[in-house]
């Protein structure tokens, strides 16, 4: 995945690692009169193609699956099956994707419409509709906000937990990345892993949760009914087909979905040129703005552009994806350095990532002290943490064995 070797456009930093600015000189209201009038148009059956043409799809492969891979001798069939997961997993992402443009108002101009298409598509691949639109909707509204956003919140330095220096190793960050793209989102949705501190348990199944509001404790409770109902209706698939068969054609393709979205996310928000701010310095088009594009290469067009239109989502999140693009490239000039996005190779950039993106810390030299960066500086930090204190040539030896080992 990745477009590597793609040649950038002028409005692309070739430094891709060098920090945005921190202040806009810009508003968003200039944002927004640079983009066409037709973009900011959302057509009910123009969305509703989409939705329409990814089910054909699904149903494709589905069918082809399920018809054909019995058929083939095993060595092939152990070739055929995970090919049927990946391009079932890719085309089910983009229905999440348009599910959760429901949840923004951006597939049509009714409201009931909206969440009627978003309700059904994404409790049919296990997220709870409403519950997550009202936290990601938070999560909107506190972007990059260290005291109030809604997920992925960086760690400061000083709070770094033992075990994630022990895991910065690469067999440690196979499993650390194993274990945020398997079981990030089920977590997160279980026990707001990585999410905002309540200061009491908090999840998106639960009404009285503190993540919701009074008025929209109801709305919890109706997705909860929705995920019922397909835990009933897999029940009955599974009684009548077997669990190897449910497993086999839906349980894998909905598990990859959620591994897609935790990819796709995580690497929209962690990045070492994207600030963080906290309650002296965050303000909206601030954090708006601290986030990056990257390229999934043909899987761009399977998840409806989601993946490299990302910073126009956060400015302005009800353009539907089918006008995203043409709004983007109309805000690029406008946004200059404050725009980015990374072509890096997605597995290259996931494992820079994960290598690099330990902690956060403000600089010690700079007037901005609630702005909060990535630091390259972890395994110095390591060493510093454990009180390694030897001699300087064993010093040297030693750091040269770290240095070869990272």
């Amino acid at each position: 995945m990745g477009a590597g070797g793609r040649m950038l456009d002028s409005s692309e930093d070739k430094d891709i690692l060098k920090r945005v600015p921190v202040d806009p000189p810009f508003s968003l209201s200039d944002l927004k009169k640079a983009i066409p009038t037709h973009c900011f148009e959302r057509s009910v059956i123009r969305s509703s193609y989409y939705v329409v043409h990814d089910l054909i799809v699904a149903y494709v492969f589905y069918f082809l699956a399920n018809t054909y891979i019995p058929l083939l001798p095993t060595p092939l069939a152990y070739l055929a099956w995970p090919l049927y997961w990946f391009c079932q997993a890719s085309i089910c992402t983009g229905l999440w994707v348009i599910g959760h443009e429901c949840g923004h108002h951006a597939f049509s101009e009714y409201q009931w419409v909206d969440d009627t298409v978003g309700f059904i598509l994404h409790s049919a691949l296990f997220t709870p509709y409403f519950s997550w639109k009202y936290s990601h909707r938070n999560h909107h509204a506190n972007t990059n906000s260290l005291d109030n956003d809604e997920v992925y919140i960086p760690k400061r330095k000083s709070k770094v937990r033992n075990y994630s220096k022990l895991l910065n190793n690469p067999p440690g960050r196979v499993f650390t990345l194993v274990f945020r793209l398997t079981l990030g989102f089920p977590l997160y949705l279980l026990t707001n892993i990585s999410g905002k501190k309540y200061g009491r348990f908090a999840n998106h199944f639960d009404p009285m949760s503190p993540i919701f509001t009074e008025r929209e404790r109801i709305q919890v409770l109706v997705s909860d009914v929705g995920l019922l109902a397909v835990f009933y209706a897999i029940k009955l698939a599974v009684a009548a087909k077997g669990a190897a068969w449910v497993i086999s054609m839906y349980g894998i393709p909905v598990i990859g979905v959620h591994v897609f979205f935790v990819l796709i996310t995580y690497l929209h928000h962690t990045h070492l040129s994207i600030p963080h701010y906290d309650s002296t310095e965050w303000n909206w088009i601030r954090g708006a703005l601290s986030t990056i594009d990257r390229d999934f290469g043909f899987l761009n067009r399977v998840f409806h552009d989601v993946t490299h239109t990302h910073v126009l989502h956060h400015l302005i999140s009800y353009i539907p994806h089918y006008h995203a693009k043409e709004a983007r490239d109309a805000i690029k000039p406008v946004l200059g350095e404050h725009y980015k996005i990374d072509r890096t190779p997605i597995f290259k950039a996931m494992w820079r990532e994960a290598k690099e993106c330990i902690y956060i810390e403000p600089d010690e030299d700079s007037e901005h002290k609630g702005t909060f960066w990535y630091h390259k500086s972890y395994i110095v930090y390591w060493l510093k943490y454990v009180k390694v204190s030897v001699a300087t040539a064993h010093e040297q030896s030693f750091g040269f064995l770290v240095e070869t080992v990272w």
